[in-house]
């Protein structure tokens, strides 16, 4: 019998490319850190308006430490502490905090309050604003309540033969945070089509960390037989993972929660698995679903790097504020071991 060629066995050598970056965003580090400091400040309960990021594990962890989610504010007890989720609320939320004197934290990813003041701005200067993004979502929800009367939700390029304005010459578009760069600079296309004076938000609306996510994904996508994404069904980002990695290549793709959730079936005849996290999943969950890989023969992990990021946010001001009264220092920025969140 021939040997095989160096190629060949390079072929047929099981691997993993791992993305990098992945996982926790400067913005989802700030807002599980705001709930666990808040925990140890104020003690439990404290309340959450909404999953504060969307992801099933952190939920879970941080229901078994006191933490009680809602999904109102009325829901919340009177004069309780409430946090707000890091997608943001509208200003009708605060106010409703206020009529229910509930003290409240604000742990909106600085990023999504970057797109609520743009659409303060724009509807102060009586612009009708565009808003792409996916109806229902948290973080639309939010947006679209700082200027109602002026924002039209887009939710893909289908969508624009709809859009209609008050004055084409005073249009601008902005975006929700975690969506796919692709298919939003596609939708973008089609509204300039339809109104070529569509004005830019001052700065991307997609963050840094979305981007960079599905750029590592599309580079690892063409070598890629099965793109495993860690992350929860609800979050944006990582449903938008499996989605750039199909677009780009690889020949199939799946989001999980948990490694126990692979089917085997999936790993038949598949030499380089893809593995990567959406923005809300702790590290320990990737490290599972390696450790899952490696148990059947899948031990040689190489990264695929895209970017590096060191952006870090300070908590939000109130409970800087009162861990300060406790410790008689300034809380700077977090950088939370997403690891140790198990």
């Amino acid at each position: 019998m021939t040997a095989p060629t160096t190629d060949q066995a390079q072929t047929d050598t099981k691997r993993v490319l791992l993305a990098a970056p992945r996982g926790y965003c400067a913005g989802v580090d700030r807002a599980v850190v705001t709930v666990e400091k808040a925990l140890d400040l104020y003690g439990p309960p404290v309340y959450v308006r909404k999953q504060i990021v969307h992801n099933k594990h952190v939920v879970t962890t941080l229901e078994k430490r006191g933490a009680i989610f809602v999904d109102e504010t009325d829901e919340v007890p009177e004069g309780a502490t409430v946090i707000f989720s890091a997608h943001g609320v509208a200003p009708v939320v605060h106010d409703e905090a206020k009529q229910l004197s509930l003290k409240t934290i604000d742990a909106t990813c600085p990023l999504v309050t970057k797109v609520h003041r743009e659409a303060v701005r724009f509807a102060n200067d009586d612009f009708d604003i565009l808003l792409i993004g996916h109806e229902g979502h948290e973080e639309v929800v939010g947006t679209s309540g700082e200027a109602p009367e002026h924002i039209t939700l887009v939710q893909s390029p289908e969508h624009v033969d709809e859009v209609e304005v008050r004055d084409p010459d005073k249009v601008v578009w902005l975006s929700q945070t975690t969506l796919s760069v692709d298919e939003t600079m596609e939708t973008v296309r089609r509204l300039r089509e339809k109104f070529p004076k569509l004005q830019d938000p001052p700065s991307d609306d997609i963050c840094y960390a979305t981007q960079n996510r599905q750029l590592a994904v599309k580079q690892m996508a063409p070598e890629t037989d099965l793109m495993i994404v860690v992350g929860s069904t609800n979050s944006s980002n990582s449903v938008r993972l499996v989605e750039v990695a199909v677009e780009h290549g690889a020949k199939d793709g799946h989001l999980v929660d948990y490694a126990d959730e692979i089917d085997e079936a999936w790993l038949e005849g598949v030499t380089t698995v893809g593995v990567t996290s959406g923005a809300s999943v702790p590290e320990v969950l990737v490290r599972d679903v390696l450790d899952y890989l490696a148990q059947r023969g899948y031990e040689d992990v190489a990264a695929v790097t895209a970017a590096e990021e060191s952006l870090l946010f300070a908590l939000p001001n109130e409970l800087r504020r009162d861990l300060k009264a406790r410790d008689g220092s300034e809380a700077g920025k977090v950088r939370h071991d997403a690891g140790s969140l198990h």
